[in-house]
């Protein structure tokens, strides 16, 4: 695996979730499944929302919006992981290599952004009702999602042209089961204290200002639901509210979590599955979250399961 000091390189190996050729079977079907399982709930919740016009508000256009997200993030990272795994055969391209960070860069991105902005439509929705269909309107939602979109592109594209701008001539293992960045700056044989800095700052910037708008959006909504004289009323804001607290919940305390351990240099099962915990588990959870916790989802599901039956027994 290693290099000398003059040959660039020209391919990646990632790091194999085990060594023993039962648990990497073991390792690839599990991953697998957990992607298929994802894949469909999310796709079914943009089914769902799609086909049913009584979902169709702003609230579940951002619903369909993330559930998409999710299905591509999932698609980026478990299936070509799973059939590694399976192969026993973890080289990647350069090319490839960077093509899988772009996209993990910007979905994360867009995914981050889309609960910031699904906070804001909560506050509008609870704590000023009678202008939600104009501050809410179909054009603000869309440019919304838009600007999600391409300041993600912009994002995504500066810090992988900045990483690739790096030279990798002495070694080519990445202690990863998926390209990243991190994983990447170790191994590079350039300065990457400004590749560092650049991601630190970037991250901040992005994370803190997403994270304090959606805390500062919640606790106006929390005083305004307290001040509401019908109990009934008060549960039923909370229950639009509980499933985008408890998705940004798992998505923030993941990323914190595996991120904030120390880096390994040499990587370890630890590390592997504290990536899969970060990267797999929080777009396979959450269509789970808002299928069990939001009443309208579970409603439109139940009625499409019966069209479904009703069309088989027709047949």
């Amino acid at each position: 695996m290693k290099m000398s000091n003059f040959t660039l390189v020209t391919e990646f190996v990632l790091m194999g979730f085990s060594d023993i050729r039962e648990l990497q079977i073991i390792f690839s079907l599990l991953l697998f499944l957990i992607y298929s399982t994802g894949l469909m709930g999310n796709l079914l919740i943009v089914i769902i929302i799609i086909f049913d016009r009584r979902l169709h508000t702003p609230m579940y256009f951002f619903l369909r919006n993330l559930s998409i997200v999710d299905a591509c993030y999932l698609s980026i990272i478990a299936p070509q992981a799973s059939f590694n795994s399976l192969m026993n055969d973890w080289a990647i391209s350069v090319t490839g290599c960077a093509t899988q960070i772009f996209l993990v860069v910007f979905l994360s991105y867009v995914e981050f952004t889309l609960l910031t902005v699904m906070a804001r439509d909560r506050y509008v929705a609870i704590c000023h009702p009678l202008h939600y269909p104009v501050i809410m309107s179909p054009r603000v939602c869309l440019q919304m999602t838009l600007t999600c979109l391409l300041t993600g592109l912009m994002y995504a594209a500066f810090h992988t042209g900045y990483t690739f701008h790096l030279s990798f001539c002495q070694s080519n293992v990445v202690h990863q089961f998926f390209c990243d960045i991190p994983s990447l700056l170790r191994i590079s044989c350039s300065d990457t204290s400004g590749n560092k800095l650049s991601m630190l700052l970037s991250a901040l910037l992005v994370v803190v200002s997403c994270f304090a708008f959606i805390t500062a959006s919640y606790v106006r909504i929390f005083s305004t639901v307290l001040k509401f004289p019908v109990k009934e009323d008060q549960k039923k804001a909370f229950s639009t509210c509980i499933p985008h607290i408890s998705v940004v919940s798992l998505f923030v305390i993941s990323g914190i979590y595996v991120y904030s351990q120390p880096p390994s240099d040499s990587g370890s099962l630890k590390d592997i599955i504290l990536s899969v915990f970060y990267a797999v588990i929080p777009p396979f959870m959450n269509p789970i979250i808002y299928s069990l916790r939001n009443k309208q989802i579970k409603d439109a599901m139940g009625i499409l399961m019966k069209r479904t039956l009703s069309l088989r027994n027709n047949r």
